[in-house]
């Protein structure tokens, strides 16, 4: 009697029901998302990010049936909410509002907790806007040259309001000044809606931040727009000229929205992520509710997206040496 015969038994059929486990167990992505998903962004509540970034999350909630949780950690360049990213499980639960912030940041902080670069995955761009340089109405400026040559006769006596140095409020208009050697005061705000309450109260100049923002009151005589940053003129603002066609040629700025996910979440998680943002842009009602906020949706994903994001933060990295920006 051959008394391996049993344990060889025990043994193959132990195999054969984990196989048929295996095979039954749904795949990473098939599951996901299986609970709530928090996307964390960078600027603080109140603002035209946020808006947008909760615009995001109730588009991926409807596709998801699983709610979209946003959380807003603003400071330090928007760098701590991409640390907090970075440095979570990466199970596609976290995921991070990222954006033209986080390609400038390498080039202004010399010790970053993190590499976007190789912490970060860049999974799917949802869309583009200029911002939008706008005055009280009580300074005495129509126009971009006008603004360049008041700050010309009284260097250091005009002001602008924006979030910490590093975002591209801040350094649009740390360009300009370099652009076109104007000397204007920067007063630093925590956050953009706090900047646009001084600014509509008169007690800075000028702004130059996410046209969003600045739709409505722009509409209702609340602030004087001068210029956008684009190369071509916003939709949203057909009148309002680039700040490149009103004396400073070759000024651009374009900030982007998208959606990043730490760089260990599991490959397919990632493309389904970005494919289901893909289909998130295709609802004309998503895409209405994006135009009022005054974004164009400009989807991108794959290798593409990740392209665009290697190149603008070669871009960025000059644009911060030629303003003259010291690393922090």
């Amino acid at each position: 009697m051959n008394r391996r015969t049993p344990i060889v038994c025990l043994s193959a059929c132990l195999l054969t029901s984990i196989s048929a486990a295996h095979a039954q167990a749904p795949a990473p992505a098939a599951a996901y998302p299986s609970k709530s998903v928090r996307m964390i962004l960078g600027p603080g509540a109140g603002g035209g990010a946020d808006v947008i970034t909760r615009i995001i999350a109730s588009g991926l909630t409807d596709i998801w049936g699983q709610q979209v949780m946003v959380e807003n950690r603003p400071g330090a360049g928007n760098t701590i909410a991409a640390s907090i990213v970075a440095k979570s499980t990466p199970d596609g639960y976290t995921l991070l509002r990222c954006g033209i912030s986080d390609a400038i940041a390498p080039a202004l902080y010399r010790k970053l907790p993190y590499d976007f670069s190789r912490d970060l995955a860049p999974l799917a761009r949802v869309g583009t806007t200029p911002n939008v340089f706008v005055v009280h109405p009580s300074v005495p400026v129509k126009s971009v040259k006008e603004f360049i040559a008041v700050a010309k006769a009284h260097p250091g006596k005009l002001d602008y309001a924006a979030t910490g140095i590093g975002q591209s409020p801040q350094l649009s208009f740390e360009l300009f000044k370099a652009m076109t050697g104007i000397d204007v005061l920067y007063i630093p705000y925590k956050t953009s809606a706090a900047a646009m309450t001084d600014l509509l109260a008169g007690r800075v100049t000028a702004q130059m931040t996410n046209l969003p923002l600045h739709v409505d009151t722009v509409r209702k005589g609340k602030v004087r727009a001068l210029g956008v940053t684009s190369a071509k003129r916003s939709h949203r603002m057909p009148d309002v000229p680039t700040i490149a066609e009103s004396g400073v040629p070759g000024f651009e700025v374009t900030v982007w929205y998208a959606i990043c996910s730490p760089s260990g979440v599991d490959k397919a998680i990632q493309e389904k992520i970005a494919a289901d943002s893909m289909k998130m842009l295709n609802s004309p009602d998503f895409r209405q509710r994006m135009a009022d906020q005054g974004v164009d949706v400009d989807p991108m994903a794959g290798d593409a997206f990740r392209d665009y994001v290697r190149a603008e933060t070669v871009k960025w990295a000059k644009v911060v040496k030629q303003a003259g920006i010291p690393p922090q």
